[in-house]
């Protein structure tokens, strides 16, 4: 999506302080961190939610996966919290499917 400001990370139009990529996934700090450690990963492939995901993107959601056990070691995190919301009642800001990696102290519900 033209608009998406997750797509303009992707893409390098937008910088970002990128921490892990591959050639599926992207990692890169939250620019308004909710605890010491707070990284957000994201498919290069633009999929707008949970809701969206489809059985061909399953493999993505594992490589989402293997990527917060990743940049959890990097950042030398033993507990960490992974949250994804889904819509804009569960607080979705971004439209498009990312993961919030916090860590570094102590977290409670909700971050």
């Amino acid at each position: 999506m033209a608009d998406c400001v997750f797509d303009k990370i992707v893409s390098g139009q937008i910088p970002a302080d990128i921490v892990f990529q591959d050639d599926k996934v992207m990692a890169f700090r939250d620019i308004n961190p909710k605890a010491p450690v707070h990284i957000l990963i994201i498919p290069k492939k633009h999929v707008v939610s949970v809701n969206d995901l489809t059985e061909e993107d399953l493999p993505l959601m594992g490589r989402m996966m293997a990527a917060a056990q990743k940049v959890a070691s990097l950042q030398g995190l033993k507990a960490y919290k992974l949250v994804i919301n889904t819509g804009a009642e569960a607080g979705q800001v971004v439209m498009h499917l990312h993961m919030h990696l916090l860590g570094g102290k102590r977290l409670e519900i909700p971050v």
